[in-house]
């Protein structure tokens, strides 16, 4: 496995533009995610049971899911992708192809950028198509449900991005979860009450153009900043290691 994992990483001889290593690094994450099913399966089973779970244990009434489902839905969402961010870079720490990535000539944040969208590729998108059903589950209307699968479909990228730089300064400590969900969570918070808010918004009535601007600046934000704040702290973390 750790010699799959090294594959398509440099090349036979000629030098590999930016755009080439990241599309290998991006094919090479997903190839691996669909080989170690349980880490993509382990997310969505969360996602699902903690969904399923909530009516159960505080309120089945259909008025009281209808306005909280979304941020029942919400919650879930974070959870699971919080619990998946563990394995970002691990596997790669573990058999040494994070050091290779390292020592690649391309600018270590593109490829930092490459495997946090391969991530969200088989952690985050599956989430959003699955809230639909979910939200369902919970008496959600068909505008409500609309409007929550784009707030995860813009939300859910900058959970990973900014999940990937805790990830990053994590790698390698001991507790490393409790630590990165102490690091991570507060920065969730912004995501959270935005996401929530055009749900509640749009079941209002109310017009939901301003907090789903709102939430494509937190998306090109993350993805402009945190590859390189997660490619330093890879650097410091390999550097203690």
């Amino acid at each position: 496995m750790g010699a799959e994992r090294k594959a398509g990483l440099r090349s036979a001889g000629e030098p590999v533009s930016a755009g080439a290593a990241m599309k290998a690094v991006f094919l090479r994450d997903l190839k691996i995610a669909f080989r170690q099913r349980q880490d993509m399966l382990n997310p969505l089973l969360f996602f699902i049971m903690v969904v399923t779970l909530f009516p159960l244990g505080v309120s089945p009434e259909v008025s009281f899911l209808q306005q909280a489902g979304s941020g029942i839905l919400w919650v879930a969402a974070l959870l699971s992708v919080l619990l998946s961010l563990d394995h970002l870079f691990r596997h790669d720490f573990d058999d040494g192809t994070l050091e290779q990535l390292v020592l690649q000539p391309q600018p270590l944040f593109l490829l930092v950028l490459a495997k946090t969208s391969a991530h969200w590729v088989f952690t985050g998108l599956p989430l959003v198509l699955l809230a639909p059903l979910l939200g369902v589950m919970v008496h959600l209307d068909g505008n409500s449900i609309a409007v929550l699968c784009l707030t995860l479909l813009i939300g859910t990228p900058v959970l990973s991005f900014i999940g990937a730089i805790g990830a990053a300064l994590t790698l390698g400590l001991r507790s490393a979860g409790v630590l990165l969900s102490l690091l991570i969570i507060p920065l969730y918070i912004p995501v959270l009450i935005f996401g929530t808010g055009t749900v509640a918004a749009a079941a209002e009535g109310a017009p939901v153009g301003g907090y789903l601007a709102l939430m494509g600046a937190f998306l090109v934000l993350a993805a402009t900043l945190a590859p390189f704040a997660a490619a330093a702290a890879l650097r410091i973390s390999l550097s203690n290691s």
